[in-house]
């Protein structure tokens, strides 16, 4: 529905009638009062000079020739994910002054606003134009308002929208000034492909840009960004500017700051390309009880399913060898550890694995905290491990409301755990293997939502294991997610992607080497990892899970991935070729299904 202000009051009547009281001598005349004549104040409303004096959201605004209401360019924006393809500039204004805001526009749910008015603020919008249409909106500024800001956006999953010839008519306000260039830019953390910067801000300044060697790589509004994407152990030199609607200010002095090495740490002494597998230890199903000792060599991390908690907000982990009642050939404990021993004397790394489908772990307090440590490590060093799987499914991560920033959580059961985790490397050093197997919903599905959102009502458990891989990064030695299982997610084409087939571990696996933007947010990007540190997760059979991918597939993705040769549809946003490997689930339904999932990991990589 538009919504238009009342009309403006008409100064002609008001004029007469003052004319007419001073004829008659009922009015001293006086000398006329200065005021502010009506003016056009939007700055490039017609696009002409491309963005200039426009901030878009998420990058998603671009000046086109086609189509144009007038001149020659016109606005097109374009929605992704939980971005709404907001454009938006200030604008300078008078106090208590009446304006009317206009734009021509075209397409689905197109949206014209002014926010900040001091009274007020105000919006229209149209739901299909397929046409130009004009929208146009009024509003009163409030008694110390001297900045508002227009702006325009679409919807959330919608095609394109275009704007042109928008306009702002009023008085005029002190015309804002350019700001100076920002000071203090200094790097923080860094690791093999990404470098924290942080500055002080500049006066009056609207919005930040980042620029690496000279080429804008980020827009910002707050005064820190994280650059990624960068190549390991090389030097980069970053420079910041502050923008406004007079433009953008001269570019801060440089900094300099070199990518942390490609092997990082935790490599935990893997081969360049590993196969990792899940042993059902401690319990059987249809695939059977492998042995220890049985285990096929391809396997280069046996992960020990599972450790469970004795309830789930405990911490305490218990693991033991399956019931001989439910695993007739189960070896004894004295044969376990010593085929463990036996495995580690090969090369190959065990790990106990925690969580699982039926495995849930809350760590919603200090003290189940100090149990998690403790319990975990007592497993370890009963059964002489190489480390630990974190595998937390189901209910055990969660964000509360409020806990919107990856970066900084403040969910107890997110926090608890990072710190666990960070416990333990540092009392097993620099050879502790950490992995962890989270599935799509608590990862790449946090491209698009985080959390319960900013409005409430999503799913608390979406990206939730974000923060947990972010704050564990320089400790974490591989993270494979579950390819399956999984509903479709968006990738960084901003299309939906399906499992089974080569263009979904593609596409998921994108995302963890380039890095992206969390729920839609430019100023909170979640850094791309070391290939490395990446495996690709798929079931081994297709009764090991849903979404299994036949080898031929699985070849094709390895091939995108680390070659940059059968990409299909989707389009990489790099070549990976140190890509750690590939994680199944499972080694029992590997062996049950012929070793079909290891035969053709060990034909690609020459195993």
């Amino acid at each position: 529905m538009e919504r238009t202000g009342p009309p403006a009051r008409s100064t002609g009547v008001v004029a007469a009638f003052a004319a007419a009281l001073l004829a008659a001598g009922g009015l001293t005349a006086l000398a006329p009062s200065a005021a502010a004549a009506d003016t056009d104040l939007a700055r490039n409303g017609g696009f002409e000079s491309g963005l200039d004096g426009w901030s878009c959201t998420g990058n998603s605004g671009a000046a086109v020739s086609t189509p144009a209401h007038n001149g020659t360019s016109a606005l097109k924006a374009t929605p992704a994910g939980a971005d709404n393809a907001k454009c938006s500039q200030q604008v300078a204004v008078q106090p208590d002054s009446t304006y009317t805001l206009s734009a021509w526009v075209q397409g689905s749910y197109v949206y014209l606003g002014a926010e900040g008015t001091g009274t007020t603020d105000v919006s229209t919008w149209t739901q299909s134009s397929a046409d130009w249409k004009q929208l146009t909106t009024t509003f009163r500024t409030g008694p110390s308002t001297t900045r508002v800001t227009v702006y325009t956006h679409g919807w959330f999953g919608t095609s394109a929208y275009y704007a042109d010839d928008l306009t702002l008519v009023g008085p005029g306000g002190a015309p804002a000034e350019l700001p100076a260039a920002p000071t203090g830019l200094r790097a923080g953390t860094v690791t093999a492909s990404s470098v924290d910067l942080s500055w002080t801000g500049s006066s009056g300044a609207t919005g930040y840009n980042v620029y690496r060697g000279g080429t804008k790589v980020l827009s910002v509004t707050g005064t820190s960004a994280t650059v990624s994407g960068l190549a390991a152990s090389t030097a980069y030199g970053f420079q910041v500017t502050a923008t406004n609607s007079a433009g953008e200010s001269a570019k801060s002095a440089a900094v300099q700051a070199t990518t942390a090495g490609g092997g990082g740490s935790g490599g935990g002494g893997l081969p360049a390309h590993a196969l990792v597998g899940y042993l059902h230890s401690s319990f059987a199903n249809g695939s059977g009880y492998t042995r220890m000792a049985d285990v096929p060599d391809s396997w280069d991390v046996i992960d020990l399913a599972f450790g469970e908690p004795t309830s789930v907000t405990s911490g305490d982990i218990r693991f033991s060898l399956c019931p001989v009642t439910e695993c007739p050939n189960v070896e004894s404990v004295a044969e376990f550890k010593a085929a463990i021993k036996a495995k580690q004397a090969a090369g190959k790394k065990v790990l106990i694995s925690i969580g699982g489908q039926n495995g849930q772990v809350q760590l919603a307090t200090t003290a189940a905290r100090d149990m998690f440590v403790s319990s975990v490590g007592k497993i370890i060093d009963e059964y002489g491990l190489d480390g630990l799987d974190i595998d937390f499914e189901g209910h055990s991560l969660s964000l509360n409301t409020g806990d919107t920033d990856f970066r900084n959580p403040t969910t107890p059961v997110v926090v608890n755990l990072i710190s666990a985790v960070k416990s333990l490397k540092a009392k097993y050093g620099d050879k502790f293997v950490l992995t962890m197997a989270p599935e799509t919903f608590f990862v790449q599905l946090g491209y698009q939502y985080y959390g319960s959102g900013p409005w409430g009502g999503q799913d608390p458990r979406a990206g939730a294991y974000l923060p947990v891989i972010h704050a564990l990064r320089d400790e974490l030695t591989l993270l494979h997610v579950q390819d399956y299982n999984s509903g479709s997610i968006m990738g960084l084409d901003n299309q939906y992607h399906s499992m089974g087939g080569a263009d979904f571990h593609i596409a998921m696996t994108d995302m963890l080497l380039t890095g992206f933007p969390v729920a839609g947010d430019q100023n909170k990007v979640f850094p791309a990892l070391r290939p490395d540190q990446v495996a690709v997760g798929l079931p081994a059979s297709t009764q090991a899970g849903n979404g299994h991918t036949s080898p031929a597939e699985v070849t094709k993705a390895l091939n995108c991935l680390t070659k940059k040769t059968d990409c299909g549809s989707y389009t990489t946003h790099g070549t990976w070729s140190a890509l750690r490997g590939l994680m199944t689930w499972s080694i029992n339904w590997d062996r049950f299904n012929n070793g079909e999932f290891s035969k053709n990991f060990d034909a690609y990589f020459g195993g």
